[in-house]
This record gives structure tokens, sequence and C-alpha cells, in this order.
């Protein structure tokens, strides 16, 4: 054991100097194209080094996931570029394009990330989620095979501010949490001050309220034995009882200034006095600053005590800044060493010139350092990510006889996907924040059941009282209910999405939530994309068609969200046939992992696939009969296809999307007796309509002149004098932009303002969506009440 702290010890050293070269490489000798600093937080990563030393080579095995608190990404880095994993050229080129990226990434570094952070708390949080999801898997028969590790979260002190951690620990103990370790960089500082004092009792007090063990790591191996020689309990009593901000400056001002303070407080005591002159000036500093969690040799020690797999809190005390010229300062969370503050501590690491990117430079026995990384558990069966096949998708129907909404029509879906056999329903995993019921998910739990590690009795079973609800917990079950936590579910979804590549084992992800309340949990949406998790999110009801619930349940801008985040493919089906396609077609989307290339048809990425986002509502419409045919099933697909396809003479397109479908129809049959051409477009996707038109645009303007989108070739025909009015029970600005794609004036409808209670069609009406509202304002496009003639006259398309 010796011999290994001492390997620890060394590498403890490497990792803390590449990650500050790095850093300092970054900002200070690296040529600039601009005057802005770069950045790098030396300081959080140097709190973090010992920690992340034991941890990665000497605890973790293989299985074993970690989230990298965001400021520790550079010693994270130097970690896998001291195993040969990670590139000098992209390490030299740290926050630059194409280098290491200034937070773990699991899409855009090269490097083993198991978790993306970046938007603090998160990567936290999603560690527990992940730990529900891996018990899920391992209690299915086509999992048991799936390795089995502990789930773990590097957390910076400054996080334990974010409410998502505390919605998380909630749900971790209502789902039996097991298997997960945060380990807390408590080093007492955040970016703009000190943290407050005593944050460590109510931190202690919160993690027990919620059934998790808390190890404080507060004293290293240096003040341990010191606390045993005579007078080293009046020291530690010191210790304890010292401000943060005061240990904090003291470790800036050195050992002499230590000596001064302590023999101030504590001299003329015989024994304290005869301790602190036993050491010198730089032993004396040493000894002080050898906390916890800057010892690797405590830090070793302490995870490998722990012999269960209950959920543990590691407190873990730290110096930020530790061993480097900034260490304690206040201002150090954003701030560098400058370059005579480098050069100084280059020469004490006793780095050559020159050298400074050599893995093992100022090793003094290279071969037995590298002998010992050959053999660290967690790095010997190279890259930890698993790949499973696809799943077959088996087709998807559904009667449009009747009166039908497409919340309606998704639980009729699944209803019908749980009665089957299909390997695709075995691996569906469903989820909803308290809203299982009211978004349909309900006869789905009835047939698959609720996921606990353990069967749950039903009192209401039980005693046979009737209820719709026949809700049994079991290890077989295919839903995990939520409390209501938004954050949990795209956090859960998240989780979810990544099985294929954590655990080896696919899921097929569907969350549901109320779509106002999408915004809620946007931060951790956004999270879960940019770590290319693969999941089914369905947001309903939708817009104002939750009318008697008033403005609060009734959402505006969520089309926009849908077009504007990266990763997640947005659909707003009007019918249930629409949804049918669709969903056959997103069930094999989210399982796809190809080269990126655009398809020439559509100009979208489609081959590498994504999440999918359905916005749907609790309005029943009269719906169309049977459709079969390609362009009706493409077209829903691709984001459009024309409902009344128009005439060579059209003088107006109704384009619509979602459940506002009746209204256009209607608005075009009263337009149209006054015999005039009037085409209906029915989009099922601004979004991909939207991405395919600008993708074929960066085609054209790289050479390809022959590039066209979906949405060009449907109005290529239009006539330049047709007028286009759009129409969405949400944002108007999200089919506003179709007239720009060949050049018609457009009046685009929707609602702009919070809602109010009242009927639907009471709604409608104030909102300006209705038929008679349409036909209004094409009204009023033909007498001129909106535009001159003149200007109409002088409108050209090229």
């Amino acid at each position: 054991m010796t011999a290994d702290i001492s390997h620890l010890k060394t590498i403890e050293q490497r990792l803390l100097w590449l990650s500050h070269w790095m850093i300092h490489h970054a900002n200070h000798v690296r040529p600039k194209a601009d005057g802005i600093k770069i950045g790098g937080h030396q300081a959080s990563s140097a709190s973090m080094v010992s920690i992340m030393t034991a941890l990665y080579f000497s605890e973790l095995r293989p299985e074993d996931r970690v989230a990298v608190k965001p400021h520790a990404s550079p010693v994270f880095h130097a970690i896998q570029y001291l195993m040969g994993n990670q590139t000098r050229e992209k390490m030299e080129n740290f926050r630059g394009f194409g280098g290491v990226q200034s937070y773990p990434s699991r899409t855009k570094d090269i490097d083993d990330v198991d978790f993306s952070t970046g938007s603090v708390g998160l990567g936290v949080a999603i560690t527990s989620f992940a730990s529900i999801i891996q018990d899920y898997i391992r209690a299915k028969p086509w999992g048991r095979e799936a390795p089995m590790g502990r789930m773990v979260a590097l957390v910076g002190d400054a996080e334990l501010d974010e409410g998502n951690i505390y919605e998380a620990l909630q749900e971790g103990w209502k789902n039996d949490l097991r298997n997960a370790w945060w380990i807390i960089d408590y080093n007492r500082q955040s970016l703009d001050g000190i943290v407050r004092e005593g944050l460590f009792e109510r931190v202690e007090k919160i993690f027990d309220a919620f059934g998790w063990d808390v190890v404080r790591v507060k004293y290293g191996v240096l003040q341990r034995a010191a606390f045993k020689e005579p007078g080293g309990e009046r020291l530690r009593a010191w210790i304890d009882a010292c401000p943060n901000q005061e240990y904090s400056a003291l470790t800036f001002m050195g050992g002499a200034v230590w000596r001064r303070r302590l023999m101030d407080d504590l001299g003329d005591q015989g024994d304290v006095t005869a301790l602190l002159e036993r050491r010198t000036d730089r032993e004396l500093a040493a000894l002080m600053e050898n906390l916890g969690g800057n010892c690797v040799a405590t830090m070793a020690e302490t995870f490998a005590a722990i012999d269960h797999d209950r959920p543990t809190c590691f407190l873990a005390y730290t110096i930020k800044g530790w061993g480097t010229p900034i260490a304690g300062h206040k201002d150090n969370h954003g701030g560098l060493m400058n370059k005579t503050q480098f050069a100084e501590w280059q020469n004490h690491m006793g780095i050559a010139e020159g050298e400074e990117w050599e893995r093992f430079a100022a090793v003094e026995d290279s071969a037995a350092l590298q002998a010992f990384l050959a053999r660290t558990p967690f790095f010997e069966t190279g890259t930890r990510r698993f790949h499973d096949d696809k799943i077959a998708v088996p087709a998807i129907d559904i009667d449009t006889s009747r009166e039908i909404s497409t919340q309606m029509a998704f639980g009729k879906i699944l209803d019908d996907l749980s009665k089957g056999d299909s390997t695709l329903a075995d691996r569906i995993v469903t989820t909803s924040p308290d809203v299982t019921g009211t978004t349909n998910l309900g006869p789905w739990v009835n047939r698959r059941k609720l996921f606990a590690r353990s069967e749950q009795a039903d009192a209401f079973i039980e005693n046979r009282i009737p209820s719709t609800a026949k809700w049994e917990f079991t290890p077989e079950g295919q839903h995990i209910e939520l409390g209501i936590a938004e954050m949990n579910l795209m956090l859960l979804l998240g989780a979810a999405g990544l099985s294929h590549s954590l655990f080896g084992k696919r899921l097929i992800p569907i969350g549901t939530v109320y779509d106002p309340f999408v915004s809620r949990g946007l931060d951790a949406l956004n999270y879960a994309c940019y770590q290319d998790a693969r999941f089914i999110l369905v947001g309903t009801p939708s817009g104002i068609t939750l009318a008697p619930e008033g403005g609060a349940h009734q959402s505006v801008g969520t089309p926009l969200i849908g077009m504007s985040q990266d990763g997640l493919a947005a659909f707003e089906p009007a019918f249930a046939d629409e949804l049918a396609v669709i969903m056959e077609w997103a069930f094999d989307y989210i399982q796809r992992d190809g080269a990126g290339d655009p398809d020439e048809r559509t100009w979208l990425r489609d081959e590498t696939g994504g999440s999918v986002y359905l916005r749907l509502t609790t309005n029943p419409i009269e719906q169309p009969g049977k459709r079969a045919d390609d362009a009706f099933r493409q077209g829903a697909i691709d984001g459009a296809y024309w409902l009344r396809k128009p005439g060579p003479n059209c003088d107006v397109v109704i384009a619509y999307q979602g459940a506002v479908g009746p209204e256009a129809i209607k608005a075009a049959g009263l337009i149209g007796e006054g015999r005039r051409d009037v085409g209906v477009l029915a989009v099922t996707s601004a979004d991909r309509l939207n991405a395919g038109w600008t993708a074929a645009q960066r085609a054209r303007s790289r050479g390809n002149r022959a590039a066209r989108s979906h949405v060009e070739t449907l109005m290529s025909d239009l006539p330049s004098h047709c007028r286009l009015v759009t129409l969405i029970d949400g944002h108007p600005a999200t089919l506003s932009w179709l007239g720009a794609v060949i050049g018609h004036q457009t009046i685009p409808l929707g609602v702009e303002h919070f809602g109010q209670t009242g009927t639907i069609g009471d709604l409608y009406r104030h909102h300006g969506i209705d038929a008679a509202a349409i036909v209004e304002k094409v009204n009023g496009l033909t007498e001129g009440k909106y535009v001159s003639r003149g200007f109409l006259a002088s409108l050209t398309y090229n």
C-alpha cells in the first residue's frame, strides 16, 4: 500500500501540473485571435486533483460512471492525456476550436466522458437517475447480464445551491436509490466569495434525511499525525473553530503568517508552541493545508472503506487553488497565475523548460509509474462505451373512424403496443411527473405496471375497491412514476436515453408532461440533448386547448422551443393517422447513429437520428378518414403535405399546424365559396421544414445549386400573387417564416399573449385563430385593409 500511495502522490503532482499548464498555455502562450481571456479555472481544478487521483487510480472500476465537476474539466483531460487517451494537439488547443472542451462533453471530446457537465447541478443529479435506470435494466430478464457499477458525481460545494439537486434527492429516496456516490469538493469558495459558515452541517442533515450515508473527510495524514502529538488537540480545536474566510486568507499568505497567527492564538501553551516550532514555515503551511480532500492517501483510504451499495455523500474539505501560489485567495475562482507566478511555480514543480507537455516529466522512475498505470482497473478494458442493436419497429396503425384527440390517439397507440409481445414494447420505459393519467399513459401502465425494485402492494386492489388505475409496483414494471418536478423528468429521460451506451442495453424512453411546463425542465432538456440522449418527449395538452384551466396551463412558446432545440425533432400533428406515422418513424429515428450526411431529398441529417418532441392536444376533432398514400406518409414525416392542393392560379394558402386544422379547413371552404383557388397546407413539423430549408440554403451557398428542401418543393408552383395565412395554437412566429421561402405575402395567426378561462371556441375567437378570423384576414387582404394595393403590386419574386 505504501508503494501504491507513492505512485498516487506522483500522479497527483503530474495531474496538478498538466491541468495548470494546459490552462496557462491557452491564456499566456498560445497566440490569441482576440483580447478575450480564455480562462480555465486553475484554482477549482487544484482543489479536486487529490480527490480525482484517488478515485480514478485507486477506486473506480470500468463499470463505474462519473460526472466530473465542470470546473475540474482540466484535471479530467489531464488524466486522459496521462493515460494516452487524449492528444497533445487537442490539449494545446484547450478551449479553442477543435480542442478539448471547456467542460467534459460526451459528444465533442474524444476522451472517455461518461456524462457531459457544464450547467452546474445537472451532472450531479443525472447520476442518481442513471443508477435508477441501471436497477431498472438489471430487473428485466433481458438485462440481468448488464454491468453493475457506481454512479459517481464530483460536486462543487457551490453547486449545492442548485435546486434541481434537492429535487433529485427526494426522487432518489422514493425510488430506493443505491450505488450512487456524490463527492463534494468542500473548498468553501464560490465565484463571488466565501461560502457561508456552517453549510456542512446543513448539507449533512439534508443528505441524512434522504437516507444517504455522509462521510466527512476533513483532515489529511499530516494533520491526523499532528493531532496525536502533545498539543495536537488544541490545534485541531483551533482548525475546527477557524472561519472559512480567515482560513482561506491565511492559506494565501503562507507559512510565516500561519505561524504568527497560531502563535498569537495558541502560543505560550507549551506543547502547542513546541508542535509549531518543530516545523519550518514551509512544513507548517503544508500541515495547515493538508485537509482531507487534499490528501490523496486519505481519499484512497476513505473510498476503499465503503463496502455497501447505500448512496453515499463524501464531504471532502479542500483548499481552492491547493498547491499553487493563488491558493485560498477569494478571487481565485476565475483568476489565473500570471507569467511571473507561473515561472516560479514551474521551477517549484521541477519541470524543465521544453518538457511542459511531457507526460512523465520530473518523474524519477517513469517505468515503475507506467507499470502502475497499466494495471489501473478503471482503464484496463479501454473505452467503456457500449452499443446495442437496433430494435425492429412494428407497423403502427390506428382507427380514424371517429372523433379523437392526438393525446387520446397517443394513449391508444401505446395501449395497442402494450397488448403485443414485440421487443420494442418490452424495451419501452415510460415516465411522467405525476401526470400519468391525465396524459393518457394510464392504459399502458395498467398493462405494463410500475417499476420498483421490490413488489409493493396496492391497498385498493387488495380490498377490491374499484379504480381505473390498476397500478402495481413490481420489478417487471415499465413505468417510472415521478413527483411533480419537470427537471427530474428530463434528467431521467436523459439517463434512460443513454442506456445503450452506459449499460449496453437499449431502452425506448417516453416521457409525458403538461406542455406549458416543458419550460420548467428546459435546462435539463437541453442538457439531455447535448449528450445525444435518445427519447420521446410528449407535451400535452398544448396551447389553449386546456381552456378551462386558464392561462397558467396554456402553452404559447413551446413550438419555438421545439424548433430551436438542437437534437430534438419537434412535431405537432393534427390527426391520429399523422401521429401513427410519426410515432412509427420516431421509434426508429431515436435509434439511429449514422454518419450524418444530409439526405438529398430533405437536406435533413436523419442518418444521425436524435430525440423527438410531440406536441399534442386534448381537443377531439373529426378525422379525415383512411389515408395510406406515400405522399401523405412521407409528408407527415418531412413536415408538411397538401391537404388541399392549390391550383395554378391559387389566391390564398392556409398553412396550419396542430389541432386548429378544422378551423383552417372550415375557413378554406368559406373562402372557396367566392370561387377563389384556396390551398390548405397541413404542417406537421415547422421544425423539420425550417431545418431542411436552411440546410438546403447552406448547400446552395457551397456550390450545390440543385439543393432543394421539402418546403421549397411544396411551394415552388405557387404564383407570386398568392397570399399565405399561417395558423397555429401557439406563437405565430412558428410559421410566419413560410412567406420567405419563395417570397409570398404572409399573415401569421396564433397566440401571443397569456390565455384565460373559457371554452375552446371562446378562446379561439378571443385570440383570432378561428375560421371567422381567418376569413376576415383574407378578405382584408383583398380589400386593402392590411396593405396597400400599390405595395402588393410592387412585390416581385426572382
